[in-house]
């Protein structure tokens, strides 16, 4: 199962009204096809009345075993309904990779 796919799949865990998990790998400094750079936009309830950090630390907690061994980088924005509504449904673009061979 591709990286993306099992992302998607374990969170279902949190009963996201919405998810996306857009793998940004390709902007960054590896092989052609890399499963490794995440952004996860995940709209759910069961982040009402926690902070981000324990909200990070939710998926963070699901998605273990991908961040010991295949994720090297994770982007999250996990929102409230709440939340997403006063963002109209918008989210924040990843900064441009810094790192590897791309910033000399």
């Amino acid at each position: 199962m591709k990286i993306k796919n099992l992302i998607e799949t374990k969170l279902r865990l949190l009963h996201p009204e919405f998810l996306e998990v857009v793998n940004e790998s390709d902007k960054h400094n590896v092989p052609e096809g890399s499963e490794s750079h995440f952004k996860v936009t995940i709209v759910s309830d069961a982040f009402h009345g926690k902070m981000l950090l324990a909200r990070h630390r939710m998926v963070n907690g699901i998605l273990a075993d991908e961040l010991a061994q295949s994720i090297h980088a994770l982007v999250l924005h996990t929102l409230t309904m709440e939340e997403w509504f006063e963002k109209h449904g918008t989210r924040n673009d990843s900064p441009p990779c810094l790192g590897g061979a791309k910033s000399k």
